[in-house]
């Protein structure tokens, strides 16, 4: 007979589940987190008590309270000293970010990056952003690891980027290459940028709240990260959401990956330059240019515009009749067309997808914007602390 958990092991749960909450929901009252879980008053103290002496959490009054009485003390994630490094690696550029507990961006670089770039070219020109960030950090700060956000599929047990058809790489270990820059024993994860960007929308951003989210991301491929039931659905692989590959046209276009006809070939970066008469142009400002051309009156460029916008909605359809989120959340330039399109969209979503999956499904931008992979990316560093902060360090 197996036996329970002994108290240090719920201790350590209870602590984790403490600090999750403050880290998402940002400052919060004794009295909060006493109601929130469901643990008493002194618990909650002792709890507030061992964070704060491992430096991950700060108490003090409220400013404000309105009401008589001893006002309840207020526990703040220690934001500037216990942080992450994030990175999104992109089409056309690179991020790097230090995030600080609680989701706060403390810092940030880009560069652009060429299209023919490979993972061991990447790394470092990463790894000197990190440096130049770090001369700023305090000397008291905690980094609790590293988070990376690729287009492409990550393989989930090492990160190693098995497939990725816009950037052209193929098998690349972007997280060992990294960790062998920076030089630095802290854990590396990798993540695919739709699926990281998904848990941070579903963290802190538009679909807090909601446990059936597909966020939709696209540059010049369309990926989706997709949370059921309030978990991220990542497959037996981690290979998941690579909804851009699902094949709409026989014997179409062929895409990057190979095949013909899929998804992302029609509403993808070359899709849409292509059936604008633009296929020697690429990148997202090539592609706003065909929506300020459409709005402008450009004919091909509204012909263009409104095609994607129906072959969206016909994959956003097939996808709500699968998953029935209450949320699809456009990123990326799935964003741009969908805002340019919307009308396109909503009319194709409405006239394929199934009446009881549309009930309560709403269509949503990013509340975090291009932030939402570096945030998300973040959120992965962060997993082991919030699994067990007394192994910080």
């Amino acid at each position: 007979m197996r036996a329970g958990p002994s108290q240090d092991e719920i201790r350590r749960q209870n602590l984790g589940a403490l600090l999750r909450y403050v880290h998402v929901r940002g400052a919060t009252t004794r009295a909060e987190l006493t109601t929130a879980l469901g643990l008493n008053r002194s618990t909650i103290g002792a709890l507030t008590a061992d964070l704060a002496g491992a430096g991950l959490v700060s108490e003090g009054t409220p400013k404000e309270t309105g009401r008589a009485g001893r006002p309840s003390l207020v526990v703040r994630p220690e934001s500037a000293r216990v942080y992450a490094y994030a990175y999104s690696i992109e089409v056309d550029r690179l991020r790097a970010a230090r995030v600080g507990l609680g989701g706060e961006v403390l810092d940030r670089r880009e560069l652009e990056r060429p299209r023919n770039l490979v993972a061991g070219e990447a790394a470092p020109l990463l790894a000197d952003a990190v440096r130049e960030m770090h001369r700023a950090v305090p000397s008291d700060s905690i980094c609790v690891g590293a988070g990376v956000a690729v287009c492409g599929m990550v393989r989930r047990e090492d990160g190693l980027v098995r497939l990725s058809p816009t950037t052209g790489w193929v098998d690349e270990p972007i997280g060992a290459a990294l960790a062998a820059e920076l030089g630095v024993d802290v854990p590396i994860t990798v993540g695919n940028v739709a699926d990281v960007a998904a848990f941070a929308e579903h963290a802190r951003g538009a679909a807090a709240g909601c446990d059936n989210v597909i966020y939709l991301y696209g540059d010049v491929g369309v990926g989706a990260g997709i949370i059921a039931g309030g978990r991220r659905l990542t497959g037996h692989g981690g290979y998941s959401g690579e909804v851009g590959h699902m094949v709409v046209v026989r014997d179409g276009v062929r895409c990057d990956c190979g095949r013909r006809g899929c998804w992302e070939t029609e509403i993808g970066e070359h899709g849409l330059l292509r059936a604008a008469g633009r296929s020697d142009a690429r990148g997202r400002e090539a592609l706003l240019a065909v929506f300020d051309a459409a709005d402008r009156g450009d004919a091909r460029a509204q012909t263009a515009v409104r095609q994607a916008g129906d072959w969206l909605g016909f994959g956003v359809a097939n996808l709500v009749n699968i998953f029935n989120p209450e949320m699809v959340i456009f990123g990326g330039t799935m964003r741009d067309l969908y805002l340019a399109a919307a009308a396109q969209v909503r009319s194709r979503l409405n006239s394929n997808g199934l009446p009881a999956c549309l009930e309560h499904v709403r269509l949503r931008t990013p509340k975090l914007g291009d932030d939402a992979a570096l945030i998300g990316a973040a959120e992965l560093a962060f997993e082991r602390l919030l699994a067990d902060p007394l192994d910080v360090g």
